[in-house]
């Protein structure tokens, strides 16, 4: 399943991999990041509750069906305080 959905979207999941990298966040000081991922889940139909121990995002989807299942994911999205070294197109954008 994911695979199907992959192939479809594989431009649209590295264009949104290219960004967060651009744009390093570290800590709790991931409010562009917050956003970003906010108003990604927001675009795919997910209820969107933010500020979340501060900085945190949660996205509820509402299922169909009767059966009180659920499916929870987590990530941390902040970066590293270290140098790029990585020779990569899409590296950190200098401020």
């Amino acid at each position: 399943m994911f695979d199907t959905w992959y192939d479809t979207h594989r431009e649209t999941a590295h264009a949104w991999l290219r960004d967060l990298h651009r744009h390093p966040e570290t800590g709790f000081e991931v409010a562009r990041t917050a956003r970003f991922v906010a108003d990604r889940l927001r675009d795919l139909g997910y209820t969107v509750a933010t500020g979340i121990g501060g900085t945190g995002v949660v996205g509820t989807l509402q299922g169909t069906g009767q059966s009180g299942r659920c499916i929870a994911f987590r990530a941390e999205l902040d970066a590293l305080p270290m140098t790029e070294t990585a020779q990569v197109d899409y590296g950190r954008v200098a401020v």
